[in-house]
């Protein structure tokens, strides 16, 4: 089962009031069909298929027909009832039929959330945390209602974008703590729970190889690094001797020469220790420079 299918079975058993009943119903009828005031809604889920039939009948004492097809090895459930008055009531339907509900079906937070729900049972898809990416998408038929959705997505700071996609609209979410949010603000406890634990998961994975990374780097910048002073060392040594250096860098130098691939404060601790003589890692350093900029007089007259 997919992720997308577990997280809509479980909001299709969610306890609501008549209000949250009927935001949420206007949406899935929304995404359904509608002609001549008849209304059909077509599903794969079988969880759905029986929210839908008993919000209807919750709220209008009345029974939807359902037929059951066998296609490509998959049930399609499809609902099917005849009331126009229940298009009013759901306010989808003034005159003609409205694809943006009227404001009062979403006026409160619990009935944006609802509309919101109903949307996802209708049409979202989210991808299951443990593949490659994050992305939730609610596939919409007409731009303008994609933007609709889109103002009640980012009511909540959620930064969905539309993409058109054919011919139809695609209203999206790509990042993991928005998303979160998102099954947060549907009611979808267990869900949010797996979600995080496997992007928490995600993220620690992420920082470790990044901080794998990043220290393989220093290594090897350090060997480099400790690779130029001992090649400078040695021209030294092998052109004009290393008496030419002063005794501070004359020390260095032997030590760098004895202890090629340290870093410079595992050099500077070392020699403090064996000489009796105490000498910071800045120290070092300088007395490399000097050396360094000797071997470059010395490079420039050969």
């Amino acid at each position: 089962m997919s992720f997308t299918s577990v997280v809509k079975n479980e909001v299709s058993k969610l306890e609501t009031n008549e209000l949250e009943k009927i935001a949420e119903l206007s949406a899935i009828i929304s995404n359904g069909a509608i002609i001549d005031k008849d209304i059909k809604i077509t599903t794969e889920n079988a969880s759905i298929a029986r929210r839908i039939y008993n919000l209807i009948k919750d709220l209008y004492q009345i029974n939807s027909l359902i037929t059951v097809r066998r296609i490509s090895k998959k049930n399609i459930y499809i609902l099917q009832v005849k009331n126009k008055d229940i298009l009013k009531n759901l306010g989808i339907y003034e005159k003609k039929i409205l694809k943006i509900p009227k404001e009062y079906i979403i006026d409160d937070e619990e009935s944006l959330r609802a509309y919101l729900r109903g949307l996802f049972l209708m049409t979202g898809s989210l991808n299951d945390p443990k593949t490659a990416r994050y992305h939730l998408e609610f596939t919409i038929d007409s731009r303008n209602y994609a933007l609709f959705i889109k103002r009640l997505l980012n009511k909540y700071n959620l930064n969905s974008k539309v993409l058109k996609r054919n011919n139809k609209y695609m209203v999206y979410i790509k990042e993991a703590e928005k998303i979160s949010d998102f099954l947060r603000i549907i009611n979808a406890y267990n869900a949010v729970m797996y979600f995080e634990d496997i992007r928490i998961y995600r993220d620690h994975k992420n920082m470790t190889n990044r901080l794998n990374n990043c220290e393989q780097a220093n290594v090897d910048k350090i060997i480099e690094t400790a690779n130029k002073q001992v090649k400078n060392i040695e021209l030294i040594k092998d052109k004009v001797g290393l008496d030419l250096l002063d005794e501070k860098e004359r020390v260095v130098a032997e030590y760098r020469l004895k202890y090629k691939d340290i870093s410079l404060l595992e050099l500077s601790e070392i020699i403090s220790i064996e000489t009796g003589k105490k000498i910071t890692k800045s120290g070092i350093y300088h007395r490399l420079k000097k050396i360094a900029e000797i071997a470059n007089k010395i490079k420039n007259k050969l």
